[in-house]
C-alpha cells in the first residue's frame, strides 16, 4: 500500500539583516536626542571670537620688528586661528541652501574675502567629494593619492612642493579674475577648470549647480582684496616685505589643511566606485588626545567617518553623536572599528607602499 508523507511546512523566512551601515543610521534616528539639529548661536560664537583672535594675532605678528620674540609667537596664534575660522569654510559647505544665510554672508565677508577663500571655491567640489559616484575615483577632488602616490618620495616632494605655490596660485586666480569675463568661452573654462580649491587637476567643477551672480559676486570682491595687497606696497603704505608675511600666514595653513587631508581617509580605493560601507570604512574617526590630532582637527571634524555617514550633522553634536553610537551599538559594529589613536596612525601610510 502506497503511503504518503505530508510535508514540514516551510519555516518562515527570516527578515533581512540590515547592513551595519543602515544600523548605525537607525540607531541615531532612534535616539532620544537630536544630533541633526543646528544651534546657529555656536556657529556665531565660534567665527567671531575665531576671526578676533586671528586677525588680532595677524596685525602684531605683520606690525612687530622682524625675528622677534613677539613676532614668532604672534605667527602662531595668526596660523593657529587663522587655521581654525578657515576650516569653517567646511561647515558652510554643508548648511542646507537656506539653512543660517546670514551666517554663510558674514562668513564670506569676514573671513572668505579678507583671505581669499570664499565658500564658493569649496563648496562644490567637497560635496562632490562626498557622493558615491566621485568618493574614491580618479575624480575626487579630496582623494590626496590622486596627486600623491602612496610611498613615491618624489610625489610626496612635488605634493608639498605644490602646497607650498598654491597660495601664489590663489592670488594670481584672484587678481586677474576680471579678465575671465572677456569670452564666454573664456569664463566657461576658467569656472570649470580653475574655479575650485582642489589639487586634483582631472575634477572638472560641474555648472549645472553653480549660482553665476553669488559666485560672480564674491569672485570679483576677492579679485579687489587681492588687487588691494600689491597696491597698498606701490602707494608705499606697506612695506614690501608684507607680501611675503601675508604669503608665509597663507603657505602655512595651507599645509597645515593638507598635513589633515592626509589622515581624513585610509585611500584604499583602487579607483573603482566603492560601496556605501567601504566608503565609510576608507574613512576615519579620531579618539586620541595628542597635539597632532587636537592642531590638525578642529570643529570636531576629528570625527571624519561619522561626518561621511551623516554629511548634514552639524559639527557640535558630532563628538555627542559618536559617543552615544559607541554605547548603543552592539560591540561586533564595524562603527568602532573606524577609531583611530592619532594622526600619525593614518598619515604614516603615505610614506609605505600599497601592498
Amino acid at each position: 500500500m502506497l503511503t504518503t508523507t505530508t510535508p514540514a511546512p516551510l519555516a518562515p523566512l527570516a527578515p533581512p539583516a540590515l547592513d551595519w551601515v543602515s544600523a548605525v543610521r537607525h540607531t541615531l534616528k532612534e535616539s532620544p536626542r537630536n544630533f541633526h539639529r543646528v544651534k546657529p548661536w555656536i556657529y556665531w560664537r565660534d567665527m567671531f571670537i575665531g576671526a578676533t583672535i586671528a586677525y588680532t594675532s595677524a596685525t602684531i605678528f605683520l606690525a612687530a620688528p622682524a625675528f622677534s620674540l613677539l613676532q614668532c609667537v604672534s605667527f602662531v596664534f595668526a596660523v593657529f586661528w587663522l587655521y581654525r575660522i578657515g576650516s569653517m569654510v567646511h561647515e558652510v559647505a554643508h548648511l542646507g541652501g537656506h539653512e543660517l544665510t546670514g551666517f554663510k554672508v558674514a562668513w564670506n565677508i569676514l573671513v572668505g574675502v579678507p583671505t581669499l577663500t570664499p565658500s564658493t571655491f569649496f563648496t562644490g567640489h567637497h560635496r562632490d567629494h562626498h557622493t558615491q559616484r566621485v568618493y574614491g575615483t580618479p575624480q575626487d577632488p579630496e582623494y590626496v593619492i590622486n596627486v600623491c602616490e602612496r610611498g613615491n618620495a618624489l610625489q610626496f616632494a612635488c605634493y608639498f612642493v605644490f602646497v607650498a605655490i598654491f597660495p601664489l596660485l590663489v592670488f594670481v586666480r584672484f587678481l586677474v579674475a576680471p579678465l575671465t569675463f572677456v569670452h564666454p568661452r573664456v569664463r566657461e573654462y576658467v569656472l570649470r577648470h580653475w574655479s575650485a580649491f582642489t589639487f586634483n587637476w582631472r575634477y572638472e567643477r560641474p555648472l549645472s549647480r553653480l549660482n553665476r551672480p553669488v559666485f560672480a559676486g564674491l569672485e570679483l570682491l576677492c579679485s579687489l582684496r587681492a588687487l588691494a595687497i600689491p597696491a597698498a606696497v606701490l602707494l608705499g603704505l606697506t612695506p614690501w616685505s608684507r607680501m611675503f608675511q601675508l604669503y608665509l600666514l597663507g603657505a602655512t595653513v595651507v599645509t597645515l589643511n593638507q598635513l589633515r587631508q592626509m589622515a581624513d581617509h585610509h585611500f584604499e580605493s583602487r579607483g573603482n566606485r566603492l560601496s556605501m560601507a567601504d566608503h565609510i570604512l576608507d574613512s576615519c574617526n579620531y579618539v586620541g588626545r595628542d597635539p597632532l590630532t587636537w592642531l590638525l582637527f578642529p570643529m570636531a571634524i576629528q570625527y571624519h567617518a561619522l561626518h561621511h555617514l551623516f554629511p548634514s550633522m552639524p559639527y557640535h553634536n558630532l563628538a555627542r553623536a559618536h559617543s552615544y553610537l559607541m554605547r548603543t551599538l552592539p560591540s561586533q559594529s564595524p562603527y568602532r572599528t573606524l577609531e583611530q589613536p592619532g594622526w600619525w596612525s593614518v598619515a604614516g601610510k603615505m610614506l609605505k607602499r600599497r601592498s
